[in-house]
């Protein structure tokens, strides 16, 4: 993981372009449902295109499905509903397995990440420890408001933990002085903070480790497999290297490694 910290900085430029819309895993269409603010993995373009790494991978396999590819933005905390009601055939986007493992149906991990804690540069919070007293923000529904209700020591600390809808939001909270750190992934952390250029740092020490899947809806295995087998045959031909080194300037794939 501390590889990938180092690399994605030297490539957090490079991007590509794909565009989408809705629908049913019926049809040969395959719906991709993503956070349209979570960058590098899904995001939208200064010209209004769907973009990001892992709607590179999902239209990749699209692709070799013989499917067409769908992308469709949802509200994150709404994810469950739009895969209940057949809107999005799976969830694609820095998805994070730990504690979900049970509620849906899952690709094998493809990818590592930290829940981290972001704070402003002038900030004298440099550990944890120093989150006492403070007032810590975190994404609806997120891996990050996971990984802090079962750190109850920790969150007990906190002032005040608020919600916010996108990690776009709490970065303007955090800008703004209105509350004193982020706990997000570091992932995407990382990108905002060098795309951005904002006064932001990343604290050493990690809330929680997890990894990323592709979530379907409980019990579609049939999807669940023509995926997984497409992932593998990406992952030995190199796509998936190239992908990641397209967004990362490295492989920090880990899926057959």
């Amino acid at each position: 993981m501390k590889k990938f910290v180092a690399t994605v900085l030297a490539a957090a430029s490079l991007i590509g372009v794909f565009a989408g819309c809705s629908a049913q895993t019926g049809s040969k269409k395959f719906v991709v449902g993503f956070d349209s603010e979570f960058p590098p993995m899904g995001f939208v373009d200064d010209q209004g295109n769907y973009v990001g790494f892992d709607l590179d991978l999902a239209q990749e396999a699209a692709k070799r499905m013989g499917r067409e590819y769908v992308a469709q933005p949802i509200a994150w905390d709404s994810k469950d509903q739009e895969l209940a009601s057949g809107n999005i055939d799976c969830i694609w986007n820095g998805f994070t397995i730990s504690g979900r493992e049970d509620k849906y149906t899952w690709s094998e991990a493809y990818m590592s990440n930290d829940q981290v804690v972001v704070v402003r540069n002038d900030s004298d919070i440099a550990s944890l420890a120093d989150l006492a007293g403070k007032k810590v923000v975190v994404q609806k529904d997120s891996s990050g408001l996971a990984a802090l209700e079962e750190n109850t020591d920790l969150t007990s600390s906190f002032a005040e933990l608020i919600q916010v809808d996108t990690y776009l939001n709490a970065m303007m909270e955090l800008e703004s002085g209105s509350v004193d750190a982020i706990v997000m992934d570091e992932i995407v952390a990382r990108y905002e903070i060098q795309t951005s250029g904002k006064a932001f740092t990343v604290l050493d020490e990690a809330v929680a480790s997890e990894e990323y899947g592709v979530g379907f809806l409980l019990g579609n295995n049939e999807l669940r497999d023509e995926v997984q087998k497409t992932l593998e045959e990406m992952a030995a031909d190199g796509t998936l290297a190239q992908i990641s080194n397209k967004w990362f300037g490295s492989d920090v794939t880990i899926l057959n490694k």
